[in-house]
């Protein structure tokens, strides 16, 4: 039976907004799996993402040509790698407490709706092992050079 090793959130620009052509804005959108000890990978979520939009402060009223020429240097320096990490973590759950539920029943719900994807796709898992599992996000080239930054891996 393959076992969870761990999980993986792939970062990769938005579908819709792949041509964007303001440099100002970035729309990603984030896949989470699971990746078994076995190579095979498992779709846990597909419906996360976010867009982070770049607000400009300058005398007077710039062109759109001088906030093109200056908005990639600045994104590159303000969507460090590291917040796009810390916020993909965050992004595919658990969420916060919403209703009158606390953050631990939030997060049991999240890590067993996990567990029971797994489950479906023949897996044994239990919610608490999944959870105590690493998990590392990999952004994808696009978005690693919209943000100036050499590509890494993850394999």
């Amino acid at each position: 039976m393959a076992a969870v090793s761990r999980l993986l959130t792939f970062v990769d620009i938005a579908e819709k907004h792949d041509d964007d052509s303001d440099a100002r804005r970035m729309s990603v959108s984030a896949r989470h799996e699971a990746a078994l000890a076995d190579g095979r990978r498992v779709v846990l979520l597909d419906d996360r993402g976010w867009s982070e939009e770049l607000r400009v402060t300058a005398g007077g009223d710039p062109s759109r040509q001088e906030l093109r020429a200056v908005a990639p240097v600045v994104i590159s320096a303000h969507e460090a790698v590291e917040e796009i990490e810390r916020t993909a973590r965050a992004v595919v759950g658990p969420d916060e407490p919403f209703n009158d539920r606390t953050q631990a029943e939030v997060e049991a719900n999240h890590w067993d709706s996990l567990a029971r994807v797994l489950q479906q796709e023949g897996i044994e898992v239990q919610a608490a092992d999944l959870r105590a599992v690493p998990h590392d996000v990999k952004l994808s080239d696009r978005v690693l050079a919209r943000l100036g930054v050499p590509r890494r891996d993850i394999t």
